[in-house]
This record gives structure tokens, sequence and C-alpha cells, in this order.
């Protein structure tokens, strides 16, 4: 029987990992857990980047050329909202758009999230089961030299620009895991943190009391994918932010920061490993679906090392 894979997820980076993932472990096996500090409302409409990201990316619908967003998409939308004065920093596409507002019309009618997100993933024949954190809202604010500023201002709206001294959960201690979370996690085989942004898309998920509890108290062992290829993020600011907040730019720092949560690590070849853990090495670009299916194995083949 194939083993239950239960994996933390991001976005982009980490939606590369859970079609890796997808091409091996049957769709009643695997469950990804997604951070929602990224969601914010625009236009009136709740948007859930981090888990549409995944959705399209599975759903074999994601823009490749630009890294988020559907494939094929027009925008005809935002030209008019621009040409009536709107703000045109957050683009939303025509067909994206219909994904936001069927997500409005659920939550207007007492839909939790997770109930919406399954539903979209049951449209689009996804076997997999995926699942937000929290049913509640949690939302990621990062103090800059520019103020505080919510996450896609900085992110979308400002590329990353503003120097990060802090990062802070707004709702996070009141929040509880989605319904399925603890019992994904306490069911799993092996848990994976994917290759994503550990203090803006995985610190999130870890805020999250009653998950952060069951992950402690969990049978079994837990593997990071480093987001890190020779010293730099494939994608984000996750370098930039590490030097930002006074870190060193190392496979060690990102074990230490996950602490004892942290069984071991995969990185990549060549790259330095971190001490007193665990580890393998593996070419961990993930640019093709071949190459997402070669960290995938590789992934899940540390994480059984380590239940022989």
């Amino acid at each position: 029987m194939s083993a239950r894979v239960t994996v933390l997820t991001g976005g982009v980076g980490g939606a590369k990992l859970v079609e890796g993932l997808q091409q091996i472990v049957p769709g009643t096996h695997l469950t990804a857990i997604v951070n929602t500090g990224d969601d914010f409302e625009h236009f009136g409409l709740p948007i859930s980047p981090d888990i549409d990201t995944l959705l399209y990316t599975l759903a074999g619908l994601s823009n490749v050329s630009l890294g988020w967003g559907r494939e094929g998409e027009t925008w005809s939308f935002m030209a008019a909202v621009k040409s009536l004065g709107g703000e045109d920093w957050f683009n939303l596409g025509d067909g994206d758009l219909a994904l936001h507002v069927l997500r409005r019309m659920a939550k207007d009618a007492g839909q939790p999230l997770s109930e919406i997100v399954r539903g979209f993933a049951r449209q689009w024949g996804l076997g997999l089961t995926i699942l937000p954190m929290s049913d509640d809202p949690v939302a990621t604010w990062v103090r800059t030299d520019e103020g505080l500023l919510p996450f896609q201002r900085y992110f979308v709206a400002r590329r990353c620009e503003p120097r990060v001294n802090a990062i802070r959960l707004e709702g996070a201690d009141a929040a509880l895991p989605a319904p399925g979370v603890v019992a994904a996690i306490e069911a799993a085989d092996m848990i994976l943190i994917a290759p994503s942004n550990p203090w803006l898309s995985i610190d999130p998920i870890l805020a999250v009391p009653g998950l952060r509890q069951a992950l402690e108290r969990r049978n079994a062992p837990l593997v990071a994918v480093s987001p890190l290829v020779g010293g730099k993020a494939v994608k984000g600011p996750t370098a930039k932010l590490m030097g930002e907040l006074g870190l060193s730019v190392t496979n060690q720092t990102i074990a230490e920061h996950y602490g004892e949560l942290l069984d071991a690590m995969l990185v990549h070849e060549g790259d330095p490993q971190p001490s007193g853990l665990s580890f393998a090495e593996a070419d961990t670009l993930m640019n093709t679906a071949r190459d997402r299916h070669r960290v995938a194995i590789a992934a899940m083949d540390l994480a059984e090392r380590l239940t022989r």
C-alpha cells in the first residue's frame, strides 16, 4: 500500500512539489495543507493566492510564463478597472476572476473556505485532498522601512523591495485548524514541508496552535525540502528576507528555524548540509514534470529511511 503523505505548502515552489507527489501517490493518500496567511480581499472579492496557485498547477491550468494565474488569460476586466481610475497593482485575469466571484458567493452563502476549496478541486477532477490551514482568517503583515505593510502590498505592489525587520501573523493565535487538517497529520506515514518560504509561507501554517500541536505529537517523520539552491532562492524573496532579518542564507539557518519539528532535510546537490540533522542531496530545481517527480521521490525516500 502506498504511503500516506501530508505536505505543508505555500504557492509556486510548493505547488511544484505537490505536482510531483501527485505523480507518485494515489489521491486518497495525499493531502496538501496550504498557507492562507496571504489571503486578502480585493475589489470586494476573497483572494487565496497560494490555494489558487495549487489548484491551477494541479489542474494543468497555471500560467507557466508568468508563474501565477491561469494560462491563456485575458485582461479585459483589469483594463476596464484602470480606465475608471481603479487600482491595478494586483492583476485579476478574466478567467481567474471566475474563481474569486464564485468563492465570494459561496462565502456569502455561509460556506467555509475548506468546503469551497473541496468543491473547486472536485470540479477539476483533482483526487488529492487540498486543505486550507484554517477556515479562520490569518493575515501576514511585514514591518518594513516603509512601515507596516499587509503581505500583498509588500509582495505584489512593492515587489518585495522594502527592507523587512519583522513579520506579524494577525489572527493566528485564535485560529483553529481547518476540518481534516489534524486528522491528515495524525494519519500520515510521512510529512513533508515544501520548498516554500519558511517565514512567509510555512510559519503561518505552523502558527495555528492546534495544527502545530498535532505536528509536535506526530508519529510520522517530518522532512523539509530546502528552498535554497546554491545559496539563493529559486523564486521569491527568501534569501533577501533572511539577510534583512540578520540571518545567514544557509540550510543550517532554515533547519534551526524549524527546530525540533524537523527530522531531516533534502538539500540541493553540492549545497552545504545542515549539521546535526539527517539529510539527503538531490537536484531540487523543478522546471519540468520530470524534475518534480524526481524531487518528490527523493523527499519520500529520505522520509522512508527515517522509518526503517
